[in-house]
C-alpha cells in the first residue's frame, strides 16, 4: 500500500494530507483570512498566501504522520477545477517535489474527490450509489460506478447552491464567509418568508432566479421598512435556507427514483451545512435509503479527499506525467 502526500490549491484554503496503507495518518490546512475584509476571495491574494503557506504546510503535514519525504511514495494534488492561481502553486509545487524525490505524481479531479471524501471512513457507500454534490462552486448528480467510474447526471445550469447562500448572505450584511453564518442564523429563526422556486426539467438546477427573487423581496420590504433585515434577520436566513434545501431535496428524490439508487450520499462545503444534513437524514429515513454524509472536516475543501483519490488512481497505475498543467475549468 503506497504512502501518498496530498496537496489541494483550488481556492483560498491550503490542504495538505497523507495517506498510508489507505488511512488518513494526517489532514492539515492553513486558512486565508485576508479575504474576509472584501466579503469574498481575491484570486491574485489567494495565490500569494498559497505560496507562503504551502512550504510551511507540508513540513508540518509530514511531521504530524512521523513521516520523512523518503518515505513517500507519490504526490497528489488538486489540477482542477478552481481558480488558476491558486492551482498553478499547489500543481507547480507537486511537480518540483516529486522530481526531487524522484517518485510520481498523481493528478485529481477536484470534484470527484468531493465524491471519494465517502470512500475515507467507514461504512462506505455501497456501489452503484447517487451522490449530490454541493459546494460553492457546483451543484451536481453523480452516479458512482466505482472507486474511480462517476458519471455526472444532473448540474446547475447557472448558479450553485452555495453561490445562492452567499449572496442572500451579501444582502443580509453578514460577514465572510457568508454560507455558515446563515446557517448559524437560521437555527434561531423560523422559515415564515417565502421566495420563487426555479422551474427547471428532469434533474437539473438552477439558483440565479432565487437569487433575485430574494434581491427583489428585500427591496420591496425595505421600502416600507428600511429596518426590514435587521428586524428579520433570523427568520430571512431560515427562510433563505428552507427554500434551497427544499430544491435539493426534491430533486434529489426524483434522482433516487430514475436511478433506483437507495444507497445516497451528500457531499462538498454545503454539506456541512446542518440544515441540509438534517433534511438529508429525515427524507433518507421516509425513503428507505442508506444514506451518508462525510465528517464536516472531509465536507470543505481539504486535502484528504484528494489523498484517497489518489490512493486508488495509484493502485491502478494512473499517474500524471511531468508536463501536466493546472485546468481551471477542468471537466469532470
Amino acid at each position: 500500500m503506497p504512502t501518498i502526500l496530498a496537496i489541494e490549491s483550488s481556492c483560498d484554503d491550503t490542504a495538505c494530507a497523507i495517506i498510508k496503507e489507505n488511512k488518513i495518518i494526517a489532514n492539515l490546512q492553513a486558512n486565508q483570512s485576508i479575504h474576509e475584509s472584501f466579503g469574498g476571495v481575491v484570486p491574485e491574494l489567494a495565490s500569494r498566501e498559497h505560496m507562503k503557506h504551502i512550504l510551511p504546510l507540508v513540513h508540518e503535514t509530514l511531521s504530524t504522520a512521523n513521516c520523512s519525504k523518503q518515505d513517500l511514495d507519490a504526490i497528489a494534488f488538486t489540477r482542477g477545477p478552481g481558480l488558476i492561481g491558486s492551482l498553478i502553486v499547489g500543481v507547480n509545487f507537486a511537480k518540483a517535489m516529486a522530481v526531487g524525490l524522484q517518485i510520481p505524481i498523481v493528478e485529481v479531479n477536484h470534484m470527484q474527490a468531493h465524491v471519494g471524501a465517502h470512500y475515507i471512513d467507514e461504512p462506505t457507500p455501497e456501489f452503484p450509489f447517487l451522490c449530490l454534490t454541493v459546494s460553492g462552486g457546483h451543484t451536481q448528480f453523480v452516479l458512482v460506478k466505482n472507486y474511480l467510474e462517476m458519471e455526472v447526471i444532473g448540474q446547475t445550469l447557472d448558479d450553485a447552491a452555495g453561490e445562492a447562500f452567499d449572496k442572500a448572505a451579501k444582502l443580509f450584511a453578514l460577514p465572510y464567509p457568508g454560507g455558515p453564518n446563515v446557517d448559524r442564523l437560521a437555527k434561531q429563526g423560523k422559515a415564515i418568508f417565502k421566495f420563487t422556486k426555479p422551474k427547471v426539467e428532469e434533474l437539473d438546477f438552477s439558483f440565479s432566479g432565487l437569487k433575485t427573487s430574494i434581491l427583489y423581496f428585500i427591496q420591496k420590504k425595505q421600502k416600507t421598512e428600511p429596518n426590514f433585515v435587521e428586524h428579520n434577520l433570523e427568520d430571512l436566513c431560515a427562510s433563505v435556507q428552507q427554500t434551497i434545501v427544499d430544491i435539493l431535496m426534491e430533486k434529489l428524490q426524483l434522482a433516487a427514483e430514475q436511478t433506483g439508487c437507495k444507497h445516497i450520499a451528500i457531499s462538498g462545503g454545503v454539506a456541512a451545512n446542518s440544515g441540509l444534513r438534517n433534511a438529508f437524514t429525515e427524507l433518507g429515513k421516509q425513503q428507505g435509503w442508506t444514506t451518508y454524509i462525510p465528517k464536516f472536516e472531509y465536507c470543505t475543501d481539504n486535502a484528504a479527499m484528494i489523498a484517497i483519490m489518489a490512493h486508488y488512481k495509484f493502485l491502478q497505475g494512473d499517474f500524471a506525467s511531468q508536463d501536466v498543467g493546472p485546468l481551471a475549468r477542468m471537466k469532470f
